[in-house]
């Protein structure tokens, strides 16, 4: 995490974000969505820049223009959402873990793109969160949704389990899905040094209602997870079996 400090540290000049966008949310009404996640983009690249980590994007050609969709990629830390906001073009929300929704500067961003809170551990308030992901997809807004439910710090490139109540509001709202590949995020954060990090996001073929109208939320999620599993593959030249790791018993993902 001392890349983590050290980026606070050397963004001392542009702290003042914080306590701006605080003010934006409470005036929220007064701002425009495109405006507020511009704010949050700003926040991104000062974050990154600072953290001496560069990503890069492919298949960014693959992010819808029009109407709604959802990014489901494979979670590998806590890194992976400021390297995933800064592709798009239109502005798009997140569901996140209800505790780590409240951390410095998540809940700033959370608040600026009107983030959804989802506590895992309370089945009925996780059912209310996704129904409201629900409508507001079929509103023409857009989502980031890690269906691992979480990771865990010695997961690196590889996929748990994907949640099938992850994908219901696909179904139900006939989104367009991009499975979205993380690369070598989890090595950001993964030791105490400031070297230079260079990680890769890939945004895959996406998949259309009409792909996959037909299919149980559990066979969507194993689809997307097998799409994600292939690329992974492919990059580090192994078998997508070796891709897939099953969650310790009793382990709590973070």
């Amino acid at each position: 995490m001392l890349r983590f400090y050290v980026s606070i540290f050397l963004n001392f000049f542009h702290l003042w974000l914080i306590p701006y966008m605080q003010y934006v949310h409470k005036h929220y009404d007064d701002y425009t969505p495109e405006y507020k996640f511009s704010l949050v983009q700003r926040v991104v690249r000062h974050v990154t820049n600072a953290s001496n980590v560069h990503t890069t994007y492919h298949g960014v050609e693959n992010i819808p223009d029009t109407g709604n969709f959802i990014i489901y990629p494979n979670h590998e830390g806590k890194y992976d959402t400021i390297a995933l906001l800064s592709p798009f073009k239109k502005p798009l929300s997140i569901v996140m873990d209800y505790k780590r929704s409240f951390m410095v500067l998540c809940d700033e961003v959370m608040n600026m793109v009107d983030g959804k809170r989802m506590k895992r551990d309370d089945v009925r308030q996780a059912l209310t969160i996704m129904n409201e992901v629900t409508e507001e997809l079929k509103q023409g807004r857009s989502f980031i949704i890690f269906p691992e439910g979480g990771y865990l710090l010695d997961k690196g490139n590889h996929l748990f389990q994907f949640k099938p109540g992850a994908f219901k509001c696909a179904l139900k709202a006939h989104s367009t899905i991009v499975p979205t590949v993380m690369y070598n995020i989890y090595k950001v954060y993964e030791k105490n040094n400031l070297r230079h990090q260079e990680n890769d996001i890939y945004f895959l073929d996406p998949i259309y209602y009409d792909e996959y109208k037909g299919l149980k939320t559990q066979e969507l999620a194993a689809l997307v997870r097998e799409r994600i599993a292939k690329k992974i593959a492919e990059l580090d030249g192994i078998s997508v079996e070796e891709v897939y790791r099953d969650i310790p018993e009793g382990t709590v993902l973070i």
